[in-house]
């Protein structure tokens, strides 16, 4: 090699000495072993990409990356060197962060380490002092030392990780550690922490952590890090189990009031969702429960929040917005409690969910009460309510309350699948659980089955005949989504006809069994009064149904009377659900034959729509208000769809649009009802009387 280089040299034609020649060629090696060895600036590491410098060898200036991002180009990083873990070094980390957890008194005081053991290299007992962690070691430190533990003058480096982002990389936002303000661990800021910690402690019933929420930077944490996180005051965002605990009634409203809107409850709710044992919960009330039991006092709160949004106003001495803030109040409080309580999951948490989604339905949070649906739905199943396996062993108020909760969860899924074209969630053959008996609460006891006085309808029948016909609804509704995804053909089309058509008959049938009570009234074309449709009896339904909400004084039997309420909401649900079957079956009927008798479709769309009109003729209007939005939407989807088939029918007969024309101007009176149970003044127009449009 000696030997080479002068004839290298000698070829460059260079008049320079050899000495110079020499220092040229050393300065030429070096720069090269330097341009071998250039090291990447710190960011550039973090995120594992090159370090784009247009010199290599000036450090001092910043590479590409970090004047496009904007932040300091740094070069702290020093390479470990090659050999065992440091475990010196390791002992230091441990009694650092040990001295931190255990919060010295003295912020100077450093712990002490243990002395190396004899067995480590000469190169381990060569480490700084132990009276302070140097520069020297925090060069050398891993990094996934604590923050505590880093000088304060020095850039923090974070370990990329496996699958590297961009918020690995330093970010811009956050100022430097020297210029932070004073967190834990810093030696600056004991003072401070002390003075924070003892006000804090003063008036926190909670031992809450001494630091506020906003000086608790992404520098004051690590994943290594043994500290708790803090434990914020209810001024900021409080645990779960701050809201778990006993309540009052009186916290939210006065017990009077509370107890007024309950007897609402049991009056005019509780025919249609009889999902509470009247007994018992009035036994529990009158003997604070809530005070004693938080699940307790969410179910109040639910109650309360969905009957205030049920009910007319005109039954509360309260004005509109007071009645909405109430009614929101108690939600909350019920949510609160609920979501910090779900182990182990209970009915009363399916009644308190299924409550929570009549309220979210009423006040128009049409997400929202998906939401609480789906999850009294899936805590249901949970609890096998959907299996009568389940319960074995129960109680009997328990058994019931279960089976009531189920099948009306089970009723409104039908409802919503239909109404808003959703996939069901509860289907029929998955259900193995019995009708509710039909039994009234004060025959049920927790011990034994009383019998029913002869004669006397129990009011849960009303909830199983509605479950056998949302029953039937589901079966179509099923088949409906199997055939739309693989449309039968040949015999299987054939095959499927004749399942629709005897659910058809089964659907006519539904109710031609009910008892007494919940037997509809049997009324014609010829009882309607003669100016049926006109200005006259619209003005004078709609004159009933401002007093029926707006008059206190006015009278009540007809909406107190829970048969007649059930029966509104019974016969217009299976009008409901024969269109919704007669439709398809006129589907299949056409992708069978390719034709259809356009006579006869429209004959049934006339009998539908006679048959309905009778239903609401026949019922006193009060009784069809006390049913609410719900009743309304039902109505709602069958006389838009009837109406849309008569405007496209040239050949329709002048008593079926007589008859569709009579049933458009009926729902223009529904719509008023749904108007009157909003509790937004601002959506509170005047209406004429005259007709409302549809929304």
């Amino acid at each position: 090699m000696p030997a080479a280089r002068p004839k290298k040299e000698s070829k460059s034609g260079s008049p320079l000495s050899d000495d110079a020649n020499l220092q040229d060629s050393s300065a030429e090696n070096s720069k090269v072993k330097r341009k071998r060895q250039s090291q990447s600036c710190d960011a550039c590491r973090a995120r594992k990409v090159r370090c784009a410098r247009e010199n290599p060898e000036d450090q001092k200036q910043s590479c590409k990356h970090c004047i496009a991002l904007g932040i300091p180009c740094t070069y702290d990083y020093q390479p470990k060197k090659r050999g065992p873990p440091n475990l010196y070094l390791r002992r230091l980390q441990e009694a650092a962060a040990a001295a931190v957890v255990s919060h010295q008194e003295k912020p100077d005081t450093t712990p002490s380490t243990e002395v190396p053991s004899p067995g480590l290299s000469q190169r381990k007992l060569t480490s700084p002092p132990l009276t302070s962690v140097s520069p020297s070691i925090q060069s050398q430190t891993p990094t996934f030392l604590e923050p505590s533990l880093t000088p304060g003058g020095s850039q923090p480096v974070i370990t990329p990780s496996r699958y590297p982002i961009a918020a690995d990389s330093y970010h811009p936002h956050y100022s430097p550690v020297n210029q932070l303000p004073s967190y834990p661990g810093s030696r600056d800021s004991n003072s401070t922490t002390a003075s924070f910690n003892q006000k804090t402690e003063e008036s926190s019933p909670q031992n809450f952590s001494p630091e506020p929420y906003g000086s608790f930077s992404a520098y004051n944490w690590s994943y290594k890090h043994h500290q708790p996180l803090p434990i914020l005051p209810p001024t900021a965002i409080p645990p779960l189990s701050y809201y778990h605990r006993p309540h009052r009634l009186e916290d939210i409203a006065p017990r009077d009031t509370v107890s007024l809107i309950i007897a609402l409850f049991f009056d005019f709710v509780y025919p249609l969702t009889p999902c509470i044992h009247k007994p018992s919960f009035m036994a529990d009330l009158h003997s604070r429960r809530e005070e004693r039991d938080p699940l307790f006092f969410a179910l109040v709160m639910s109650t309360v929040a969905s009957t205030l949004v049920q009910v007319p106003r005109s039954y509360l001495p309260m004005e509109r917005s007071v009645v909405r803030k109430l009614a929101q109040t108690c939600y909350e409080a019920s949510r609160h409690i609920t979501i910090a309580s779900y182990d182990p999951p209970t009915s009363m948490h399916v009644v308190v969910r299924y409550f929570d989604c009549i309220y979210h339905f009423c006040e128009g949070h049409d997400a929202t009460q998906h939401a609480a649906f789906g999850e009294a739905a899936h805590i249901a199943v949970t609890l096998r309510m959907h299996e009568e396996a389940s319960y074995e062993g129960l109680d009997p108020i328990e058994c019931e309350v279960r089976r009531r909760t189920f099948w009306l969860l089970f009723g409104a899924d039908k409802s919503m699948s239909i109404l808003l074209g959703r996939p069901i969630c509860l289907r029929d053959e998955d259900c193995t659980v019995h009708f509710p008996k039909e039994l009234d609460d004060e025959y049920i006891t927790s011990s034994a089955y009383l019998p029913q006085p002869h004669g006397k309808t129990a009011l849960v029948s009303g909830l199983n005949y509605i479950s056998r016909i949302f029953a039937l609804l589901g079966e179509i509704l099923v088949r409906i989504r199997v055939d739309k995804r693989s449309p039968p053909q040949g015999q299987f089309a054939t095959a499927r006809l004749e399942e629709v058509e005897a659910l058809h008959q089964r659907i006519l049938g539904a109710l031609m069994a009910t008892p007494e009570p919940l037997r509809l009234k049997q009324s014609s074309a010829q009882d309607l009064p003669s100016d049926y449709g006109g200005a006259g009896f619209r003005q004078a339904t709609f004159a009933e149904v401002k007093d029926f909400f707006d008059n206190p004084k006015a009278s009540r039997a007809n909406a107190l009377n829970p048969f007649l309420v059930m029966q509104s909401n019974l016969y217009v649900t299976q009008q409901l659900v024969r269109f919704v079957i007669e439709q398809y079956r006129d589907e299949l009927i056409l992708a069978l034959q390719g034709t259809i008798d356009e006579q006869k479709v429209a004959e049934d769309r006339e009998a539908v729509a006679s048959d309905l009109l009778n239903i609401l003729h026949s019922i006193p209007i009060q009784s069809i208000a006390t049913n609410g939005p719900s009743l309304v939407h039902k109505v709602r989807f069958v006389a838009s769809t009837l109406l849309d088939a008569v405007r496209k029918a040239e050949t329709a007969p002048a008593s079926a649009a007589r008859a569709h024309a009579f049933l458009w101007d009926f729902l223009s009176i529904l719509s008023e009802i749904e108007r009157n149970y909003l509790l937004d003044d601002d959506r509170d127009g005047q209406s004429s009387g005259d007709g409302m449009a549809m929304v």
